[in-house]
């Protein structure tokens, strides 16, 4: 319980009181550490979870396979889906060049997607969330198809730029990501004036109907 904190709740009686509150890793150990049958299934599912995960290590396609069934449960189209796992294989390669490159903080990383990100749509990483009333829900999930398209030459740019320039400090890093992320800018400002159709949308993933 140590790691519980109080926040103030809305309680039935309408009113708001300190109350005993964790995040989620903290939630899954104390129903582990409940003796009680009613926490049996809780922790045959952790136990399972934990057992796909130590697979997943050992065939790394297990967990690509688990992403393709997630995102068919929510309702993805197998177009959609098949886009949405390039754009897991190209980020990979991208962030792998990264660190090629000497960059190994993930504050390094957030910055480095944010100069690609503000490139090619001309708002930053949290400003695009916004745009589209997301919270914690991963941006990507929530792009369209030709969103998603065009976040993937922006980050292929970058590495394909990257692995040319071979990049030594971390300055050097963001003029790339900037220039790989302007590749994909000027092609959906092209979009735009030959389709007469902003490409970047508010709409969500629920608003799009690409989840059900």
């Amino acid at each position: 319980m140590t790691k519980c904190h109080q926040l103030k709740m809305m309680a039935a009686d309408g009113k708001y009181y300190q109350t005993d509150a964790a995040d989620t890793e903290v939630i899954l150990r104390i129903i582990q550490s409940i003796p009680s049958p009613n926490a049996e299934p809780f922790k045959l599912w952790l136990a399972r979870v934990g057992y796909e995960r130590i697979e997943e290590t050992h065939d790394p396609e297990l967990a690509i396979n688990r992403a393709l069934q997630t995102y068919l449960r929510k309702g993805y189209s197998k177009n959609w889906i098949n886009q949405r796992l390039k754009s897991i294989e190209i980020r990979k390669a991208l962030t792998d060049e990264w660190e090629m490159r000497g960059v190994k903080e993930t504050s390094e990383f957030a910055i480095l997607t944010d100069d690609i990100t503000s490139a090619w749509t001309g708002m930053s990483t949290k400003k695009y969330k916004n745009f589209k009333g997301l919270k914690k829900e991963n941006l990507r999930d929530n792009m369209t198809n030709l969103e998603l398209v065009l976040n993937m030459l922006a980050e292929t740019a970058t590495t394909e730029i990257s692995q040319k320039r071979k990049p030594k400090t971390f300055p050097e890093n963001r003029k790339v990501a900037t220039e790989g992320g302007t590749i994909a800018g000027n092609a959906r400002k092209q979009i735009e004036v030959k389709s007469g159709r902003r490409v970047i949308t508010k709409k969500n993933a629920k608003e799009l109907k690409l989840i059900s």
